[in-house]
């Protein structure tokens, strides 16, 4: 079990976009599982290898594990290479938070629904459709490949006073 630093933006490889997964191999299976690791002890929803310094489109998330029906109980999904085929014109208006940006919370609009495509540890692709939560949690992660955070649909006002508390807090 190796808990990895997670980034605080505005880090560089937080805004950078990431490079897509060419070799599925032992090397991947150790970063995912340190991602996992990572996860659970943050504890978060969701992490993208991007917010520990690792420049590849790959994800992770449990978005049940702190629900109260799952009791604990740990449900995570792997996303590596993952691409939205499809996304509703329905949004809805949730807050967000981030492990990369601590204690800070805002309103984002996102489709309600998406079809993504992504391929597991082993390398076999899979399509799906998600809804709701898990769809939100989706495309907040993978904005992380795309080297986005959720402040980035905020006003450039609010972007600019959080982006100063967060230097002003973890990078002085």
């Amino acid at each position: 079990m190796t808990i990895k630093r997670i980034l605080i933006y505005p880090e560089d490889c937080l805004k950078q976009v990431a490079k897509p997964v060419k070799i599925f191999d032992a090397e991947l299976k150790a970063l995912i599982q340190d991602m996992l690791d990572t996860m659970y002890d943050a504890p978060g929803v969701g992490l993208a290898a991007p917010q520990i310094g690792v420049s590849l489109r790959v994800a992770v998330t449990d978005v049940y594990w702190r629900s109260e029906e799952a009791g604990g109980q740990r449900e995570h999904k792997v996303w590596i290479n993952p691409e939205f085929l499809w996304k509703s014109e329905n949004t809805e208006i949730t807050e967000e938070g981030c492990l990369s940006l601590p204690d800070i919370y805002g309103d984002v609009e996102r489709p309600n629904a998406v079809r993504l495509r992504w391929f597991d540890l082993e390398g076999k692709q899979y399509e799906e459709d998600f809804e709701g939560f898990q769809a939100v949690a989706l495309q907040h992660e993978f904005d992380h490949l795309d080297g986005k955070v959720f402040i980035d649909y905020l006003s450039p006002l609010k972007r600019r006073m959080i982006i100063k508390r967060l230097k002003k807090k973890y990078l002085s």
